[in-house]
């Protein structure tokens, strides 16, 4: 198949235009609630100083999402954790599965 300039261009703009769909559409994904059973089941709080610290002795000031392993993401916002795939976790909460990065 041979392919024109035009057939060329167009072929680029529709990639180009499929790509960027797919980045906004993941930055946009939607956000852990507190409420999510995933969420409740590993004591997910978007604010990692709302910890109950009596509950859950593991945690230590200064945890949140950012500073874990599990977390893919900016230092602050939100980002994606492996634990809730397809939502993204706050860089300044916390969950019961807290793992430093190395």
């Amino acid at each position: 198949m041979t392919m024109n300039r035009r057939t060329f261009v167009i072929h680029s703009l529709v990639g180009s235009a499929a790509l960027v769909s797919a980045t906004l559409s993941q930055a946009q994904a939607a956000k852990v609630a507190e409420t999510d059973a995933q969420a409740v089941a590993l004591a997910y709080k978007e604010d990692a100083t709302k910890t109950d610290k009596v509950k859950y002795p593991k945690y230590a000031a200064g945890q949140h999402c950012a500073s874990c392993q599990l977390y893919a993401g900016g230092a602050t916002g939100y980002g994606n954790c492996a634990l809730f795939p397809g939502k993204q976790v706050a860089a300044a909460g916390w969950c019961s599965a807290y793992a430093k990065k190395a």
